[in-house]
């Protein structure tokens, strides 16, 4: 009866807040205001606190732009988790864009929808990431494309780093930071989660939505670990595949780390 009730007054809380910055975030997004950066910002602080999400910071956010934030992608909450930390904005497929309630909230937060299947809009695409880290905004990509167990790193494809190499042209500089960061969620109500436990906050796709985000209301204390790793430079004629392969070999090492306490063990 308790969690029922504490659901509840998650559900009713965070509708409140959302009434309230709903407008603002509007308006910013009709006049492309510099308020519909921040803004989901503290709608991510106050929805990670209501659903017992607690952030530990390693590291620091690399300051220089343009930026791209590299990380593993573990569940939704990595939005949340990320969009609490710094204002940022998120590539993700085209298919996010019709989901239920998440798509509406991508949109809000002018988040950037790639069809990786229409080669012909890839220009367009490239462009948008382009600009909008030219004019400081920082991007987040999930270079595995998909969620995962939350226990590895999954192969990452380096064509999704296309959109970092096509944009080095366009940037000041004529450089992208690329920085790793590692998202591992480590705790459930203080206790060590384990990798047979990790489901917990992991959502790996072929679980349904409305069961998942119920499991996650009733635990209600998750612990998540997220580290910054060192930044890579990418310039013109630099390789996007020796770009994938560094970002990825500096994921699993932090990911390692922070699950296992000890360092990933290249195979």
């Amino acid at each position: 009866m308790i969690t029922w009730l504490r659901i509840g007054l998650i559900v009713v809380v965070l509708f409140a807040v959302t009434l309230i910055l709903l407008p603002l975030q509007l308006l910013g997004l009709a006049f492309d205001l510099k308020i519909r950066r921040y803004i989901p910002r503290y709608w991510h602080r106050i929805a990670c606190r209501l659903l017992g999400i607690r952030i530990h910071v390693h590291g620091r956010l690399e300051p220089r732009r343009p930026l791209m934030l590299a990380a593993n992608h573990v569940s939704w909450k990595d939005i949340l988790v990320l969009g609490a930390i710094a204002d940022v904005a998120f590539i993700a497929k085209n298919e996010v864009a019709d989901w239920p309630v998440f798509g509406t909230l991508a949109k809000l937060q002018k988040s950037i929808f790639v069809a990786r299947d229409q080669k012909r809009r890839t220009g367009e695409q490239v462009n948008e990431i382009a600009t909008r880290m030219a004019a400081g905004e920082i991007v987040v990509l999930f270079p595995e494309g998909t969620t995962s167990d939350g226990n590895r790193v999954l192969e990452v494809k380096s064509s999704l780093f296309g959109a970092a190499a096509a944009a080095v042209p366009n940037v000041p500089g004529g450089v992208v930071h690329v920085q790793p960061v590692a998202i591992a969620y480590t705790r459930v109500h203080g206790m060590a989660m384990g990798r047979y436990h990790r489901p917990i906050a992991a959502w790996p796709g072929d679980i349904d939505l409305a069961p998942h985000l119920l499991g996650v209301l009733k635990e209600g204390a998750i612990d998540v670990d997220v580290a910054f790793g060192e930044t890579i430079d990418f310039r013109q004629g630099d390789n996007r595949k020796h770009l994938s392969q560094a970002v990825v070999g500096r994921l699993r090492r932090m990911l390692a780390r922070h699950l296992r306490g000890r360092e990933y063990e290249e195979l």
